[in-house]
């Protein structure tokens, strides 16, 4: 059990010059390196959405998209952004620990294989007899299991090599492995990036070989958003404003993740956005109802088919894994 920690530190009011507002600092842990995808959220702070409702946001950089999870729910820190069939496992081995999605942001899971079809690989039973490279915190390994129910493969006919995040992409890209779990905006741009054709590199989608899940959210510290329901909202209003912006131009908000990782490739990334957005974010559903919501029937679906392969210690129960009680009054319409 988790010990319930309520983040003061993180809804410390600091006095502005002036004194007339205050500012609320509200650290923020992404899932993920400094990418395109993380765009939004920097826009968000450069266009001044998160100022305007009073916060004052620190992002940090993550390791994987379980990353966050224990952050969180430690109360290390109060808003995260991770896997959520990862934080159902995670609450289920983990009974009552504080943290729950409130926003979803990957409505359409970006969970892949990413292979080379020089080495044999480019539909799912390609990959027996073969190597599959998979970084152990992978949110797309850790659904891996499904994946391999879904679609029969047989498991031990693969061999797995644990590899990390660093080597993952080069070790496909030098046929050390034939293919590797990822997301589809990431393993794909890397691998291309190391000098693979774009014709020789096939990607896999869970999505479309059965697997019914939801992707990455907005969670948050239980205890803290209890005792700071208006920080919650506007954090999510402010980065409903965000995504909004990277919806309408992908370039524009770019400059805001140059400025934090000066080093990245601007145009990589932004094609790695425009990815995101179109294979992950923009989906039918966002649509038409817009952007942080979740279809509740959905996600019943998504946890009975993590039953499949997951022995639940407990009773699943959906309430437990997200709430829209903290989403934007107006849905956030993207187009």
């Amino acid at each position: 059990m988790f010990h319930r920690t309520i983040l003061t530190a993180a809804a410390t009011v600091v006095a502005m010059a002036g004194g007339a507002l205050g500012q609320t600092s509200v650290p923020f842990a992404l899932d993920w390196k400094f990418e395109g995808p993380a765009a939004p959220y920097f826009t968000a702070i450069d266009e001044g959405y998160f100022a305007e409702a009073g916060l004052e946001v620190e992002i940090t950089a993550g390791s994987g998209s379980l990353d966050a999870i224990p952050k969180v729910a430690t109360g290390a820190f109060p808003i995260g952004f991770a896997d959520i069939n990862s934080l159902i496992r995670f609450l289920d081995q983990n009974p009552g620990a504080p943290v729950t999605a409130v926003m979803m942001i990957y409505d359409a899971p970006p969970f892949a294989i990413v292979g080379r079809k020089s080495l044999g690989v480019e539909m799912p039973k390609d990959l027996e007899g073969k190597v599959l490279g998979a970084p152990p915190p992978d949110g797309a390994w850790a659904q891996f299991p499904i994946f391999a129910a879904e679609n029969d493969l047989d498991v031990d006919a693969i061999t797995v090599e644990p590899v990390g995040f660093p080597t993952r992409e080069p070790m496909l890209a030098e046929g050390n492995v034939a293919a590797v779990t990822g997301y589809n905006f990431s393993s794909f741009l890397n691998t291309k990036r190391l000098g693979v054709p774009e014709d020789d590199i096939s990607v896999i989608m869970f999505s479309d070989y059965g697997v019914d899940l939801y992707g990455n959210a907005v969670i948050v510290n239980t205890d803290f958003a209890a005792e700071n329901p208006d920080v919650v909202k506007a954090f999510l209003v402010a980065v409903g404003k965000g995504w909004a912006d990277a919806v309408a131009d992908p370039a524009a908000v770019i400059p805001s993740l140059m400025e934090r990782n000066p080093a990245a490739d601007a145009e990589l990334e932004t094609e790695r956005l425009a990815l995101t957005i179109d294979g992950n974010v923009l989906t039918d559903y966002v649509m038409e109802n817009g952007l942080g919501g979740i279809d509740m029937a959905r996600l019943e679906s998504a946890v009975a088919q993590i039953g499949t392969v997951y022995e639940f210690q407990n009773e699943p129960d959906v309430s437990l894994y997200f709430t829209d009680e903290y989403l934007p009054e107006e849905p956030v319409m993207l187009k």
